[in-house]
């Protein structure tokens, strides 16, 4: 006979025994069953995890110096100075020249878009390198190592080179960082801006006549461009070989609403460009020199400032200097007339030092320049504008475009360092480049849910301002 008190005993034992069989039966054959090596009710069994890839092949050796001279620099004043029919105006002109350039991976490319833009007579106070590789201050601190792909030589741009560096607070997609050049424009009050790719070399025309440097044509670009009689009123941004280089009128960016950061990379310039031609503003083309897209770096840097051995100048064409400055006139339609082009303008025309000297603004004395840098000033001389090794140098450019247009993967330099495991921030440089591919579908996919459009043409096709996210598809989904 069962006691009162023992039922009480029982009872929950029972209960007990009950919810550990339930429980053992949940992760036996439910949802968190353990992957099992035996086939389960005739499907394939689970794979064992975590199950590893292979290892990967070796690291690449490291990346070259492409710039020995740099290297070696202990100031600007032991860099090749920029060739005279180049150089940029002192003083400066009246207008704002900042250029913009983003840089996220592969050092050598961005080091060889500087040089030439500062070779082409760029004033290096004016070109803004915004690093956004989301390794916050790593590179300031030179805490990463060539062999990084995020990798950024912050002393030399800064120190050597002269130019300015922006770090974002975080990775930004293409449009965020668009909309972080747009916001700069606003914060400082300018009314427009320039911006470039990093993979590209930007070499003047200097078989062109009457001469301009590719600096002066910018310059002379953005004063067509405002001129009350220019005939575009409502341009909103002009591109000098597509966005290779572009110079963007702020206003109208705003007037558009800016970026779509949602569409993050690919087709967030065909919405952005779309919605510009929606709202009746022009994209014209302009010409400041040639400008070559490339996924490598040219051998040695030293070649874009123009300089032979002594006694192998190859006289092309004449570049004069005189007491004359340059006069520039607007006539009809804003274009620019420019009287006797060749003559530089500025310090330089009244025969102003270039700006690496050797003796810094206020002092009597000269700095120590590095051996292999003294040796180059001894041993080269200014070659002649346009001269046979000009045209070379363009064949060659011309040749590694060449090599990146026919590329199937054509930014294939992006994966050409994979380092820096055990540095901060470290990032794999594989899955860093399978979470972009990722992420450029989605935005993709997020630019054909906004249009109900597949392709570029949603202007062409009759859609327009307004219509977004309110357009069914046009395609049949499959």
């Amino acid at each position: 006979m069962v006691t009162l008190r023992s039922r009480y005993v029982f009872f929950p034992l029972i209960l007990a025994l009950a919810a550990l069989t339930l429980y053992v039966l949940h992760f036996s054959i439910g949802p968190y069953a353990r992957p099992t090596s035996e086939p389960v009710d005739g499907k394939p069994a689970l794979k064992p995890h975590p199950l590893y890839k292979p290892p990967k092949p070796p690291q690449p050796p490291p990346i070259p110096e492409y710039f020995p001279l740099a290297a070696s620099a202990a100031s600007p004043a032991d860099l090749p100075p920029v060739p005279t029919w180049n150089k940029p105006p002192t003083p400066h002109v009246p207008e704002s020249t900042r250029l913009y350039i983003g840089f996220t991976r592969y050092w050598p490319l961005l080091q060889q878009v500087v040089v030439s833009y500062i070779a082409a007579g760029w004033p290096p106070a004016d070109i803004y390198v915004v690093e956004n590789t989301g390794t916050f201050d790593a590179n300031k601190r030179g805490l990463l190592t060539p062999s990084n792909p995020f990798y950024m030589d912050y002393e030399r741009l800064t120190k050597i080179f002269g130019v300015n560096v922006m770090t974002t607070p975080s990775l930004q997609s293409f449009a965020q960082l668009q909309n972080l050049y747009l916001s700069e424009a606003i914060n400082n009050n300018l009314t427009h801006y320039f911006w470039g790719h990093m993979d590209i070399v930007a070499q003047t025309h200097e078989d062109a006549t009457p001469y301009r440097s590719l600096y002066q044509v910018a310059v002379d670009t953005i004063r067509e461009s405002f001129s009350p009689t220019y005939d575009q009123p409502r341009w909103a941004i002009r591109f000098f070989s597509y966005d290779w280089l572009a110079l963007v009128n702020t206003r109208a960016y705003v007037e558009v609403g800016g970026w779509d950061s949602m569409i993050s990379y690919y087709g967030t310039d065909c919405d952005m460009h779309s919605r510009l031609a929606m709202n009746g503003l022009t994209t014209p083309i302009a010409d400041a020199g040639q400008i070559f897209d490339v996924g490598k770096s040219l051998p040695n840097l030293e070649v874009l400032f123009r300089r032979v051995k002594k006694g192998e100048k190859m006289v092309e064409r004449q570049y004069e200097e005189s007491d004359e400055k340059t006069v520039i006139n607007v006539g009809k339609g804003g274009k620019i007339d420019v009287e006797d082009p060749r003559k530089p303008v500025g310090d330089l025309a009244h025969g102003a030092s270039n700006s690496t000297s050797d003796v810094p603004v206020g002092s009597s004395e000269p700095v120590w320049t590095p051996e292999p840098n003294k040796k180059f000033f001894d041993t080269t001389e200014e070659d002649s504008i346009g001269s046979e090794n000009w045209k070379q140098l363009q064949i060659t450019l011309e040749a590694m475009a060449e090599e990146k247009r026919t590329d199937p993967y054509r930014n294939s330099w992006q994966l050409r360092q994979k380092g820096g495991q055990g540095e901060p921030f470290y990032y794999d440089a594989e899955g860093w480049e399978k979470a972009l591919q990722m992420t450029i579908d989605t935005g993709m996919k997020i630019f054909e849910e906004k249009w109900g459009h597949r392709g570029c043409d949603t202007h062409q096709v009759g859609l327009k301002e307004g219509d977004q996210w309110r357009v069914e598809h046009d395609w049949y989904d499959s």
